[in-house]
């Protein structure tokens, strides 16, 4: 199956096709076919390595825990 690889941080430039193997799933889970995907700007700013901007964001990484 193809995949869209990030081996490191950086540009969009960076972002590698590739043919994978395809997953096997365990037995309490299921495998999903996906016709598309896409990128969007959390995801560059994740991939550019921009946490600072990330924190401010719903859901970002240094966001508050709810008890």
């Amino acid at each position: 199956m193809k995949a869209i690889i990030c081996p490191r941080y950086g540009s969009p430039d960076v972002l590698q096709l590739r043919e994978v193997e395809k997953p096997s799933p365990l037995e309490d889970e299921v495998l999903i076919k996906i016709h598309a995907a896409s990128l969007n700007s959390r995801d560059l700013r994740i991939l550019r390595a921009n946490p600072i901007i990330m924190r401010f964001m719903p859901g970002g990484l240094f966001r508050p825990k709810i008890k």
